[in-house]
């Protein structure tokens, strides 16, 4: 797909959803209402690094509040963290200012109603399979993998061979 390629080449920060997108939006809660647990794919961990080792910043805007995201995103080294996003355009706007960049260097990967006026904002909208239809009528790849089943991954391995990174995505670079 050319349009892909030519706007993930200009992608220097990737901002991601979390619910729906690093998991596969499944809320356990105990009896007491609180979440219990998230789980996320291993596989999208290591798509994340790779994009570090590429240069690329990483973001998480969510309109959620976790403490398994606070730590996921730590162990990742994802810089920029945003949960009880209510307004996720403004939460991107300020990412914007923080590493001085337009809308059309950032990739945002987003599932439900919430993420669409960020999708049609960025530069590259991205939704996995499992995002409702509007969401995935505004993204400009729908990836194969689904919400925490490798579809970060799939985004970040998509973008660093439209990047020319090759050697990060095959592993010949030891990353």
């Amino acid at each position: 797909m050319a349009g892909f390629a030519k706007r993930a080449r200009g992608v220097r920060l990737a901002v991601f959803d979390v619910d729906g997108v690093f998991t596969d939006g499944t809320l356990w809660l105990g009896m007491d209402g609180r979440e219990q647990a998230k789980a996320f794919n291993i596989l999208d961990g290591l798509g994340v690094k790779l994009l570090h080792a590429a240069g690329i910043g990483t973001a998480i805007i969510t309109g959620r509040s976790s403490a398994a995201v606070a730590k996921r995103a730590r162990e990742l080294d994802i810089g920029d963290v945003i949960q009880g996003a209510g307004d996720k355009v403004k939460a991107f706007e300020r990412l914007l200012r923080k590493h001085g960049l337009e809308a059309s260097a950032c990739a945002y990967m987003g599932d439900d109603l919430p993420d669409l006026a960020v999708m049609r904002r960025c530069g590259l909208a991205v939704a996995p399979p499992n995002a409702v239809d509007a969401v995935k009528r505004a993204a400009h790849l729908v990836t194969r993998a689904g919400g925490g089943r490798g579809a970060v991954r799939e985004l970040c391995e998509r973008v660093l061979l439209a990047q020319g990174r090759a050697d990060l995505v095959s592993g010949e670079t030891g990353a």
